[in-house]
Formats: structure tokens, C-alpha cells, sequence
């Protein structure tokens, strides 16, 4: 779990939680308490690092006391009790009723963010299928979008560029197996898409080198020149540009005419047209 994560949380868990987690089999009796009683355990068990039993015994205090303070405010601890157990289904189920019930609550931020950091901390490598990882750009963005000014929306937008170099990562990966297997309007595609979806992540050089190497392969020497050109003028010094003009000069492909020529709107022009 990222630290920044971790230094999102709600005001009244501000004391220092322990490291360890509870068993999943724990369970609370049904003893007929005072709210306030079952929530000060609750906050105990957060305290102690039990966050499992910290769930239910938050859980708990919905169950005797559906329509009370305390009920309210055990949800979303509910919930936050559940994430940091990596409870993760369980903490976006604790958040999304919390603002079913409370959209107007000044937790309801929180919430949002909650979801969100659920979901980005599912993420798998980008050998794997990467719905989760859509479903956390999603939610981050939400953040973002409903709450623009707040902290947790600082954070988001952090997270949201991670996400997306994550999801052009995914890209690159199936446009390179494409590539390996020569099929190469398949893997233009794939490269494409990481340009104009993507294309403010670190992928955007390789990319642009992986379009040089499949125009040349299909022998559309055109497009393979502009391409290049395009790379050469915004990354001039990067590896990528250096094997794109090595494979270009081999093939017999002049390119600096293009990155030097006099007319500065060429390379904008010829972006529109290939990646347009």
C-alpha cells in the first residue's frame, strides 16, 4: 500500500495504528451495548492493528444502532477498516452505501477517495488483465472531477497519471507481441493508441520508435520517415530516436531534411495526419 495512501485518512484516526492484522475468523457476539461503547472498542482494535475485528465490531454498531450518530460515522470507519485489512471489496461496498445513504456528508469526499485508492491498489502487472485498473482511472477521476479543491483530489491526480502510464504500458505490451509476430497493422494500432490516448506517459518514445520499425517492416517508407522525424524533433536525445534513425539510415531513409526544414509547422502537421 503506497504511503500517500496511507496519510489520507479521516481526522479521527489521527493516533498511530499498529502494524499487525487480525484473523479473518473473528467474530463479535451479540452483547447489547451502548453505541458509543461498541464504537470506542472498534477504535481500540483500529488502534491495535486488529483491523478485521475493527469492521465488525463497526459493523456491529449499524446492527444494534441503525439510526444513530455513532451508525453514521461506524460506516465509513467500516470501511476504512476494511482497506486497511485489504478488505478491498469490502471497504468500496462500506463507501458506496456510505454515500448512497450520506451524499452530502463532509466525509463523503473521503469516501470517493476511499474507492478509488481501493481500486488503484488492486492493480496488477500489465501482464494481466487491467479492468481493475480501468475501473481505479475511473474512480480517481471522479475525485477529481467532483471534488477539484480538495486534498484528496492532489492525491488523485497523481495516482491518475500513474494509471494511465500503467494502462499505455498494457498497450505497449500487446503492440510489441503484435510486432514480434509480424502482424504489423495490428501492432500499428496498438501504438497508435498509445500517442493518443497516453500521450503524455514515458511510453510515448518507444512507441513512436515501434511505428518507425513497423512502417519499415511493411515498407510504407513515408509514413517510417515522418514518424521518425517526429521523434527525433521532440526526443532528440533518447535511445529510441537514435535505433529509429540507425534503422532508418539502413533502409536507405533520409531524415534530418525533415527534423531541420524551415517550415515549423511541418512536424505539427504531419502529427495531426498520422496520429490525428
Amino acid at each position: 500500500m503506497s504511503f500517500s495512501s496511507r496519510l489520507m485518512i479521516p481526522v479521527l484516526m489521527s493516533a498511530v495504528l499498529g502494524a499487525c492484522a487480525s484473523s479473518p475468523t473473528e467474530s463479535v457476539a451479540y452483547i447489547e451495548r451502548p453505541a458509543e461503547t461498541i464504537y470506542g472498542e472498534a477504535f481500540d482494535s483500529m488502534s491495535n492493528g486488529s483491523y478485521r475485528m475493527a469492521a465488525l465490531q463497526y459493523d456491529e454498531v449499524e446492527r444494534q444502532h441503525p439510526y444513530s450518530e455513532w451508525a453514521r460515522r461506524s460506516m465509513l470507519m467500516a470501511a476504512f477498516a476494511n482497506y486497511q485489512a485489504n478488505n478491498y471489496e469490502e471497504a468500496i461496498s462500506d463507501a458506496e452505501r456510505f454515500i448512497a445513504l450520506h451524499p452530502g456528508n463532509r466525509s463523503t469526499p473521503y469516501a470517493y477517495y476511499l474507492i478509488a485508492i481501493s481500486y488503484f491498489e488492486q492493480i496488477v502487472d500489465v501482464g494481466r488483465d487491467q479492468a481493475t485498473t480501468q475501473q481505479a482511472m475511473q474512480a480517481l477521476e471522479q475525485v477529481v472531477r467532483r471534488y477539484p479543491e480538495s486534498r484528496y483530489a492532489t492525491d488523485a491526480r497523481l495516482k491518475i497519471d500513474m494509471t494511465r502510464d500503467h494502462l499505455a504500458g498494457k498497450e505497449m505490451e500487446i503492440g510489441r507481441w503484435y510486432l514480434r509476430r509480424n502482424y504489423h497493422l495490428a501492432a500499428i494500432n496498438r501504438f497508435q493508441n498509445v500517442i493518443n490516448e497516453y500521450g503524455t506517459t514515458s511510453h510515448v518514445p518507444e512507441a513512436l520508435h515501434r511505428l518507425v520499425e513497423s512502417y519499415v517492416a511493411i515498407g510504407i517508407s513515408d509514413e517510417a520517415r515522418q514518424v521518425g522525424a517526429v521523434l527525433g524533433h521532440n526526443f532528440p536525445g533518447s535511445e529510441w530516436y537514435e535505433d529509429s534513425y540507425g534503422l532508418l539510415s539502413r533502409s536507405g531513409i533520409a531524415v534530418d531534411d525533415l527534423i531541420d526544414q524551415e517550415d515549423p509547422t511541418y512536424l505539427e502537421r504531419a502529427m495531426r495526419r498520422l496520429f490525428g
